[in-house]
Protein backbone atom coordinates (compact mmCIF):
# COMPACT_ATOMS: atom_id res chain seq x y z
CA UNK A 1 0.00 0.00 0.00
CA UNK A 2 2.82 2.41 0.90
CA UNK A 3 4.65 1.75 -2.38
CA UNK A 4 1.48 2.22 -4.41
CA UNK A 5 0.90 5.57 -2.74
CA UNK A 6 4.49 6.54 -3.52
CA UNK A 7 3.96 5.67 -7.18
CA UNK A 8 0.73 7.66 -7.34
CA UNK A 9 2.50 10.62 -5.76
CA UNK A 10 5.42 10.49 -8.17
CA UNK A 11 3.16 10.10 -11.20
CA UNK A 12 1.54 13.38 -10.23
CA UNK A 13 4.93 14.89 -9.54
CA UNK A 14 6.29 13.92 -12.97
CA UNK A 15 3.16 14.78 -14.92
CA UNK A 16 4.26 18.21 -16.16
CA UNK A 17 7.64 16.86 -17.25
CA UNK A 18 6.11 13.93 -19.10
CA UNK A 19 3.54 16.23 -20.66
CA UNK A 20 6.42 18.29 -22.06
CA UNK A 21 8.14 15.12 -23.26
CA UNK A 22 5.03 13.90 -25.05
CA UNK A 23 4.44 17.24 -26.74
CA UNK A 24 8.06 17.42 -27.89
CA UNK A 25 7.85 13.93 -29.37
CA UNK A 26 4.52 14.73 -31.00
CA UNK A 27 5.87 17.91 -32.55
CA UNK A 28 8.96 16.15 -33.95
CA UNK A 29 7.75 12.81 -35.39
CA UNK A 30 9.96 10.53 -37.45
CA UNK A 31 9.04 7.62 -39.71
CA UNK A 32 9.83 3.97 -39.04
CA UNK A 33 13.53 3.10 -38.73
CA UNK A 34 14.46 6.79 -39.04
CA UNK A 35 13.85 7.83 -35.43
CA UNK A 36 17.32 9.34 -34.92
CA UNK A 37 16.30 12.63 -33.28
CA UNK A 38 13.61 10.86 -31.25
CA UNK A 39 16.19 8.38 -29.98
CA UNK A 40 18.64 11.16 -29.12
CA UNK A 41 15.95 13.01 -27.17
CA UNK A 42 14.98 9.91 -25.17
CA UNK A 43 18.64 9.19 -24.45
CA UNK A 44 19.02 12.73 -23.13
CA UNK A 45 16.07 12.20 -20.78
CA UNK A 46 17.54 8.94 -19.48
CA UNK A 47 20.96 10.51 -19.00
CA UNK A 48 19.54 13.42 -17.02
CA UNK A 49 17.67 10.95 -14.80
CA UNK A 50 20.82 8.91 -14.18
CA UNK A 51 19.38 5.78 -15.81
CA UNK A 52 21.92 3.56 -17.56
CA UNK A 53 21.25 2.50 -21.15
CA UNK A 54 22.76 1.29 -24.39
CA UNK A 55 21.79 2.70 -27.78
CA UNK A 56 22.15 1.95 -31.47
CA UNK A 57 20.05 -1.22 -31.39
CA UNK A 58 18.59 -1.62 -34.90
CA UNK A 59 20.18 1.83 -35.42
CA UNK A 60 17.82 3.88 -33.20
CA UNK A 61 16.67 1.49 -30.48
CA UNK A 62 17.50 1.98 -26.80
CA UNK A 63 17.70 -0.51 -23.92
CA UNK A 64 17.67 0.99 -20.42
CA UNK A 65 18.24 -0.96 -17.20
CA UNK A 66 17.06 -0.13 -13.69
CA UNK A 67 18.19 -2.51 -10.98
CA UNK A 68 16.32 -2.82 -7.73
CA UNK A 69 17.14 -4.94 -4.71
CA UNK A 70 18.28 -8.47 -5.57
CA UNK A 71 18.53 -7.57 -9.27
CA UNK A 72 19.09 -11.19 -10.33
CA UNK A 73 15.72 -12.32 -8.94
CA UNK A 74 13.56 -11.48 -11.97
CA UNK A 75 13.62 -9.19 -15.01
CA UNK A 76 10.60 -7.51 -16.54
CA UNK A 77 10.71 -5.88 -19.95
CA UNK A 78 8.79 -2.65 -20.55
CA UNK A 79 8.43 -1.93 -24.25
CA UNK A 80 7.68 1.40 -25.96
CA UNK A 81 7.66 2.13 -29.70
CA UNK A 82 8.92 5.40 -31.17
CA UNK A 83 7.93 5.70 -34.85
CA UNK A 84 5.27 7.89 -36.47
CA UNK A 85 3.10 7.55 -39.58
CA UNK A 86 3.11 9.18 -43.04
CA UNK A 87 0.03 11.31 -42.28
CA UNK A 88 -0.43 15.08 -42.54
CA UNK A 89 -1.70 16.32 -39.17
CA UNK A 90 -4.90 18.41 -39.19
CA UNK A 91 -5.02 19.30 -35.49
CA UNK A 92 -4.55 22.96 -34.53
CA UNK A 93 -2.74 22.34 -31.24
CA UNK A 94 0.40 24.28 -30.32
CA UNK A 95 2.45 21.07 -30.47
CA UNK A 96 1.23 20.12 -33.97
CA UNK A 97 3.71 18.13 -36.05
CA UNK A 98 6.44 20.31 -37.53
CA UNK A 99 7.30 17.63 -40.10
CA UNK A 100 5.21 17.85 -43.27
CA UNK A 101 3.36 14.61 -43.95
CA UNK A 102 4.53 12.89 -40.76
CA UNK A 103 2.45 12.55 -37.59
CA UNK A 104 2.27 10.58 -34.36
CA UNK A 105 -1.18 9.33 -35.32
CA UNK A 106 -0.91 6.03 -33.46
CA UNK A 107 0.19 7.34 -30.08
CA UNK A 108 3.77 6.12 -30.02
CA UNK A 109 4.73 9.49 -28.58
CA UNK A 110 2.41 8.64 -25.69
CA UNK A 111 3.87 5.16 -25.31
CA UNK A 112 7.44 6.49 -25.11
CA UNK A 113 6.45 9.29 -22.74
CA UNK A 114 4.64 6.88 -20.40
CA UNK A 115 7.61 4.50 -20.46
CA UNK A 116 9.96 7.35 -19.56
CA UNK A 117 7.65 8.42 -16.75
CA UNK A 118 7.51 4.88 -15.41
CA UNK A 119 11.32 4.70 -15.65
CA UNK A 120 11.70 7.90 -13.60
CA UNK A 121 9.32 6.56 -10.93
CA UNK A 122 10.95 3.13 -10.77
CA UNK A 123 14.40 4.69 -10.61
CA UNK A 124 13.35 6.90 -7.69
CA UNK A 125 11.99 3.88 -5.82
CA UNK A 126 14.58 1.26 -6.79
CA UNK A 127 15.51 0.63 -3.17
CA UNK A 128 11.89 -0.40 -2.55
CA UNK A 129 11.41 -3.21 -5.11
CA UNK A 130 13.26 -6.35 -6.18
CA UNK A 131 14.59 -7.49 -9.53
CA UNK A 132 15.46 -5.62 -12.71
CA UNK A 133 13.44 -3.57 -15.17
CA UNK A 134 14.60 -3.49 -18.77
CA UNK A 135 13.05 -0.72 -20.85
CA UNK A 136 13.03 -1.15 -24.61
CA UNK A 137 12.47 1.86 -26.87
CA UNK A 138 12.07 0.29 -30.28
CA UNK A 139 11.98 1.58 -33.85
CA UNK A 140 9.71 0.58 -36.69
CA UNK A 141 6.54 -0.84 -35.17
CA UNK A 142 4.45 0.37 -38.10
CA UNK A 143 6.20 -1.47 -40.94
CA UNK A 144 7.45 -4.98 -41.62
CA UNK A 145 9.51 -6.72 -40.42
CA UNK A 146 8.81 -4.80 -37.20
CA UNK A 147 11.40 -3.36 -34.86
CA UNK A 148 10.50 -5.77 -32.07
CA UNK A 149 11.51 -8.80 -34.14
CA UNK A 150 14.82 -7.18 -35.06
CA UNK A 151 15.61 -6.22 -31.47
CA UNK A 152 14.81 -9.78 -30.39
CA UNK A 153 17.33 -11.00 -32.99
CA UNK A 154 19.88 -8.61 -31.47
CA UNK A 155 19.28 -10.10 -28.01
CA UNK A 156 16.94 -7.72 -26.20
CA UNK A 157 15.41 -10.63 -24.31
CA UNK A 158 18.80 -11.75 -22.98
CA UNK A 159 21.53 -10.36 -20.68
CA UNK A 160 19.69 -10.18 -18.38
CA UNK A 161 17.17 -12.77 -19.52
CA UNK A 162 13.64 -11.36 -19.59
CA UNK A 163 11.09 -13.30 -17.53
CA UNK A 164 7.98 -11.30 -18.43
CA UNK A 165 7.10 -8.36 -20.66
CA UNK A 166 4.54 -5.57 -20.57
CA UNK A 167 3.38 -2.79 -22.89
CA UNK A 168 0.47 -0.42 -23.31
CA UNK A 169 -1.27 1.12 -26.31
CA UNK A 170 -3.47 4.20 -26.59
CA UNK A 171 -7.19 3.54 -26.98
CA UNK A 172 -9.24 6.57 -28.08
CA UNK A 173 -12.52 4.64 -27.79
CA UNK A 174 -12.02 4.50 -24.02
CA UNK A 175 -12.22 7.54 -21.75
CA UNK A 176 -9.00 8.74 -20.14
CA UNK A 177 -8.59 7.38 -16.64
CA UNK A 178 -9.66 3.90 -17.69
CA UNK A 179 -7.70 0.91 -18.95
CA UNK A 180 -8.59 -2.39 -20.59
CA UNK A 181 -7.19 -5.94 -20.44
CA UNK A 182 -7.79 -9.18 -22.36
CA UNK A 183 -6.13 -12.39 -21.24
CA UNK A 184 -5.30 -15.10 -23.76
CA UNK A 185 -5.61 -14.54 -27.50
CA UNK A 186 -6.06 -10.83 -28.16
CA UNK A 187 -4.84 -9.60 -31.58
CA UNK A 188 -4.46 -11.17 -35.00
CA UNK A 189 -1.49 -12.11 -37.10
CA UNK A 190 -1.11 -10.00 -40.23
CA UNK A 191 0.15 -10.77 -43.71
CA UNK A 192 0.34 -8.52 -46.75
CA UNK A 193 -1.05 -9.86 -50.04
CA UNK A 194 0.26 -8.66 -53.39
CA UNK A 195 -1.46 -10.12 -56.46
CA UNK A 196 -0.51 -9.32 -60.05
CA UNK A 197 -2.72 -10.61 -62.88
CA UNK A 198 -1.24 -10.45 -66.36
CA UNK A 199 -3.49 -10.31 -69.44
CA UNK A 200 -3.11 -9.04 -72.94
CA UNK A 201 -3.70 -5.36 -73.50
CA UNK A 202 -5.42 -3.77 -76.45
CA UNK A 203 -8.11 -1.46 -77.76
CA UNK A 204 -11.37 -1.90 -75.86
CA UNK A 205 -13.35 -1.90 -79.10
CA UNK A 206 -11.65 -5.12 -80.23
CA UNK A 207 -12.46 -7.77 -77.59
CA UNK A 208 -11.12 -10.59 -79.73
CA UNK A 209 -7.64 -9.17 -79.58
CA UNK A 210 -7.12 -8.78 -75.83
CA UNK A 211 -7.49 -10.66 -72.56
CA UNK A 212 -8.80 -8.29 -69.92
CA UNK A 213 -6.91 -8.78 -66.62
CA UNK A 214 -9.46 -6.59 -64.81
CA UNK A 215 -12.21 -9.17 -65.35
CA UNK A 216 -9.99 -12.08 -64.33
CA UNK A 217 -8.77 -10.21 -61.26
CA UNK A 218 -12.38 -9.48 -60.31
CA UNK A 219 -13.25 -13.17 -60.48
CA UNK A 220 -10.25 -14.06 -58.33
CA UNK A 221 -11.24 -11.49 -55.71
CA UNK A 222 -14.83 -12.74 -55.65
CA UNK A 223 -13.70 -16.35 -55.27
CA UNK A 224 -11.35 -15.42 -52.40
CA UNK A 225 -14.13 -13.43 -50.73
CA UNK A 226 -16.63 -16.27 -51.15
CA UNK A 227 -14.22 -18.82 -49.73
CA UNK A 228 -13.02 -16.83 -46.73
CA UNK A 229 -15.54 -14.13 -45.91
CA UNK A 230 -19.08 -15.16 -46.88
CA UNK A 231 -21.28 -16.06 -43.86
CA UNK A 232 -20.73 -19.71 -43.01
CA UNK A 233 -18.02 -20.10 -45.66
CA UNK A 234 -15.61 -21.81 -43.28
CA UNK A 235 -18.23 -24.01 -41.64
CA UNK A 236 -17.17 -27.62 -41.29
CA UNK A 237 -13.52 -26.69 -41.80
CA UNK A 238 -10.69 -26.58 -39.27
CA UNK A 239 -11.05 -22.78 -39.27
CA UNK A 240 -14.77 -22.68 -38.44
CA UNK A 241 -14.23 -20.98 -35.09
CA UNK A 242 -11.02 -19.12 -35.89
CA UNK A 243 -11.43 -15.35 -36.47
CA UNK A 244 -10.29 -14.64 -40.03
CA UNK A 245 -10.20 -11.59 -42.27
CA UNK A 246 -9.16 -11.33 -45.92
CA UNK A 247 -9.58 -7.85 -47.38
CA UNK A 248 -8.26 -6.04 -50.41
CA UNK A 249 -7.82 -2.27 -50.29
CA UNK A 250 -6.05 -1.47 -53.55
CA UNK A 251 -6.55 -2.42 -57.19
CA UNK A 252 -4.70 -0.71 -60.01
CA UNK A 253 -5.03 -1.33 -63.74
CA UNK A 254 -3.42 1.43 -65.72
CA UNK A 255 -5.78 1.49 -68.66
CA UNK A 256 -8.41 3.97 -69.81
CA UNK A 257 -12.00 4.02 -71.07
CA UNK A 258 -10.87 2.42 -74.31
CA UNK A 259 -7.53 0.94 -73.23
CA UNK A 260 -7.26 -2.53 -71.74
CA UNK A 261 -4.14 -2.73 -69.55
CA UNK A 262 -1.52 -5.42 -69.70
CA UNK A 263 -1.77 -6.17 -66.00
CA UNK A 264 -3.66 -5.47 -62.78
CA UNK A 265 -1.98 -5.08 -59.39
CA UNK A 266 -3.92 -5.75 -56.20
CA UNK A 267 -2.95 -5.38 -52.54
CA UNK A 268 -4.67 -6.67 -49.43
CA UNK A 269 -4.31 -8.22 -46.01
CA UNK A 270 -4.86 -11.60 -44.38
CA UNK A 271 -5.39 -11.83 -40.63
CA UNK A 272 -6.16 -14.70 -38.31
CA UNK A 273 -5.41 -16.20 -34.89
CA UNK A 274 -4.05 -19.68 -35.52
CA UNK A 275 -0.67 -20.50 -37.06
CA UNK A 276 -1.69 -23.85 -38.59
CA UNK A 277 -4.74 -22.28 -40.24
CA UNK A 278 -2.60 -19.35 -41.33
CA UNK A 279 -0.35 -21.69 -43.31
CA UNK A 280 -3.33 -23.58 -44.75
CA UNK A 281 -4.99 -20.32 -45.79
CA UNK A 282 -1.83 -19.16 -47.56
CA UNK A 283 -1.87 -22.39 -49.55
CA UNK A 284 -5.56 -21.95 -50.44
CA UNK A 285 -4.96 -18.39 -51.64
CA UNK A 286 -2.25 -19.65 -53.98
CA UNK A 287 -4.57 -22.43 -55.21
CA UNK A 288 -7.36 -20.00 -56.07
CA UNK A 289 -5.01 -17.81 -58.07
CA UNK A 290 -3.63 -20.86 -59.89
CA UNK A 291 -7.12 -22.12 -60.79
CA UNK A 292 -8.07 -18.89 -62.53
CA UNK A 293 -4.68 -18.53 -64.17
CA UNK A 294 -5.13 -21.96 -65.76
CA UNK A 295 -8.77 -21.29 -66.64
CA UNK A 296 -7.88 -18.20 -68.67
CA UNK A 297 -4.41 -19.37 -69.72
CA UNK A 298 -2.72 -16.30 -68.27
CA UNK A 299 0.12 -15.66 -65.85
CA UNK A 300 -0.38 -14.35 -62.35
CA UNK A 301 1.73 -13.95 -59.26
CA UNK A 302 0.66 -13.93 -55.63
CA UNK A 303 3.23 -12.73 -53.12
CA UNK A 304 2.37 -13.21 -49.45
CA UNK A 305 4.61 -11.14 -47.20
CA UNK A 306 4.37 -12.79 -43.81
CA UNK A 307 4.03 -10.20 -41.07
CA UNK A 308 3.47 -10.16 -37.33
CA UNK A 309 2.23 -13.27 -35.49
CA UNK A 310 -0.89 -13.23 -33.35
CA UNK A 311 -0.61 -11.52 -29.98
CA UNK A 312 -1.41 -13.66 -26.96
CA UNK A 313 -1.52 -12.33 -23.42
CA UNK A 314 -0.32 -14.76 -20.78
CA UNK A 315 -3.43 -15.62 -18.79
CA UNK A 316 -1.92 -15.71 -15.29
CA UNK A 317 0.24 -12.61 -15.77
CA UNK A 318 -2.53 -10.60 -17.43
CA UNK A 319 -5.05 -11.55 -14.77
CA UNK A 320 -2.56 -10.49 -12.11
CA UNK A 321 -2.01 -7.17 -13.91
CA UNK A 322 -5.76 -6.66 -14.17
CA UNK A 323 -6.15 -7.21 -10.42
CA UNK A 324 -3.25 -4.84 -9.70
CA UNK A 325 -4.80 -2.23 -12.01
CA UNK A 326 -8.09 -2.48 -10.13
CA UNK A 327 -6.22 -1.83 -6.90
CA UNK A 328 -4.43 1.15 -8.46
CA UNK A 329 -7.32 2.76 -10.38
CA UNK A 330 -10.45 1.26 -8.86
CA UNK A 331 -12.49 -1.62 -10.33
CA UNK A 332 -14.79 0.79 -12.15
CA UNK A 333 -11.88 2.01 -14.25
CA UNK A 334 -10.67 -1.38 -15.48
CA UNK A 335 -12.52 -3.02 -18.37
CA UNK A 336 -12.37 -6.33 -20.21
CA UNK A 337 -11.53 -6.00 -23.89
CA UNK A 338 -12.86 -8.01 -26.86
CA UNK A 339 -10.72 -9.71 -29.49
CA UNK A 340 -9.25 -7.42 -32.16
CA UNK A 341 -8.30 -8.19 -35.75
CA UNK A 342 -5.70 -5.42 -35.72
CA UNK A 343 -2.05 -6.40 -35.39
CA UNK A 344 0.93 -5.27 -33.30
CA UNK A 345 4.59 -6.22 -33.40
CA UNK A 346 4.72 -6.65 -29.62
CA UNK A 347 3.24 -10.01 -30.65
CA UNK A 348 6.78 -11.20 -31.40
CA UNK A 349 7.61 -10.71 -27.73
CA UNK A 350 4.43 -12.42 -26.52
CA UNK A 351 5.51 -15.48 -28.51
CA UNK A 352 8.77 -15.61 -26.53
CA UNK A 353 7.95 -14.68 -22.93
CA UNK A 354 4.78 -14.41 -20.80
CA UNK A 355 3.42 -10.96 -21.59
CA UNK A 356 0.67 -8.44 -20.92
CA UNK A 357 -0.39 -5.91 -23.57
CA UNK A 358 -3.13 -3.59 -22.37
CA UNK A 359 -5.02 -0.52 -23.54
CA UNK A 360 -4.77 2.97 -22.06
CA UNK A 361 -7.91 5.05 -22.38
CA UNK A 362 -7.07 8.36 -24.05
CA UNK A 363 -10.45 9.66 -25.23
CA UNK A 364 -12.59 12.49 -23.87
CA UNK A 365 -15.99 12.83 -25.55
CA UNK A 366 -16.85 16.05 -23.71
CA UNK A 367 -13.69 17.70 -25.07
CA UNK A 368 -14.24 16.27 -28.55
CA UNK A 369 -11.20 14.01 -28.34
CA UNK A 370 -12.67 11.04 -30.19
CA UNK A 371 -10.68 10.58 -33.42
CA UNK A 372 -9.29 7.12 -34.02
CA UNK A 373 -5.67 6.17 -34.47
CA UNK A 374 -4.18 6.50 -37.97
CA UNK A 375 -6.32 9.56 -38.66
CA UNK A 376 -5.05 13.15 -39.18
CA UNK A 377 -7.05 14.45 -36.19
CA UNK A 378 -6.00 11.83 -33.64
CA UNK A 379 -5.14 13.34 -30.26
CA UNK A 380 -5.39 12.37 -26.60
CA UNK A 381 -6.70 13.64 -23.31
CA UNK A 382 -3.25 14.24 -21.84
CA UNK A 383 -4.37 13.34 -18.33
CA UNK A 384 -3.93 9.76 -19.57
CA UNK A 385 -0.17 10.27 -19.29
CA UNK A 386 -0.38 10.28 -15.51
CA UNK A 387 -2.50 7.13 -15.58
CA UNK A 388 -0.17 5.40 -18.02
CA UNK A 389 3.17 6.05 -16.35
CA UNK A 390 1.86 5.40 -12.86
CA UNK A 391 0.06 2.21 -13.76
CA UNK A 392 3.05 0.81 -15.67
CA UNK A 393 5.27 1.39 -12.65
CA UNK A 394 2.68 -0.11 -10.31
CA UNK A 395 2.13 -3.24 -12.44
CA UNK A 396 5.86 -3.85 -12.68
CA UNK A 397 6.42 -3.43 -8.96
CA UNK A 398 3.44 -5.69 -8.23
CA UNK A 399 5.01 -8.43 -10.31
CA UNK A 400 8.58 -7.97 -9.04
CA UNK A 401 7.66 -7.66 -5.38
CA UNK A 402 9.05 -5.32 -2.74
Amino acid sequence: MFLREQIIHRAKQYYNKILTVRRHLHQHPELSFSEFKTSAFIQQQLTEAGISFTSGHVKTGIIALIRGKNPEKKTILLRADMDALPIEEKNTVAYKSSSAGVMHACGHDVHSACALGAAFILNDLKSEWEGTVKIMFQPGEEVLPGGASLMIEEGVLENPKVDKAIALHVFPNMEAGKVGFKSGMYMASTDELYLTVYGKGGHAAMPGEYVNPLIIASEILLEINNFFMMPGALKNTSAENIPTVVAFGKIEGKGATNVIPEKVEIAGTFRTMDEQWRATAHQRLHEIVKIYSEKYKINSALKIEKGYPFLVNDVAFTNACCTAAQAYLGKENVEELPLRMTAEDFAFITQKVPSCFFRLGTGNAKQGITSGVHTPTFNIDESALETGMGLLASLIVSELGS
